[in-house]
């Protein structure tokens, strides 16, 4: 994990791409957000990171990594979620099984979207963060 410098914070996490780390993930941004006293909702926040993830373990599969991105740039924070796979989300149908996700994250999200990467894609979604 890595911290610049207070005006413009950043740190990224490596996890494997397994259900185990959905709640690892969630620990260690909401401790990560609280030191940095970030107030984008926090719930938001790592609800929104749960569906990334939970979306990687389901629909990339075999061993993978997934790399998790925070920028804190006053007054947003962005959050993506890197993986190998080159499949571009897409809004799907909810049902029963699924296709909730990524609803989620175009409901309570300032902006999300996704985009390419070097090796797989990138997708992400930005918070604003909320004054007192």
């Amino acid at each position: 994990m890595s911290v610049d410098a207070p005006a413009d914070l950043s740190a990224s996490i490596d996890l494997p791409g397994t259900s185990h780390s959905v709640p690892v993930a969630r620990r260690v941004v909401a401790h990560l957000l609280t030191g940095w006293a970030a107030e984008p909702p926090r719930e938001h926040t790592v609800l929104l990171l749960s569906e990334l993830i939970t979306n990687v373990v389901r629909h990339v599969g075999g061993p993978s990594v997934l790399r998790i991105d925070l920028r804190l740039s006053d007054p947003l924070l962005r959050v993506a979620v890197l993986d190998p796979s080159p499949t571009l989300p897409a809004l799907r149908d909810q049902g029963p099984s699924g296709g909730h996700g990524l609803h989620l994250v175009a409901t309570l999200a300032d902006r999300w979207g996704s985009e390419p990467h070097e090796d797989g894609k990138r997708v992400w979604f930005e918070l604003r963060r909320r004054r007192g």
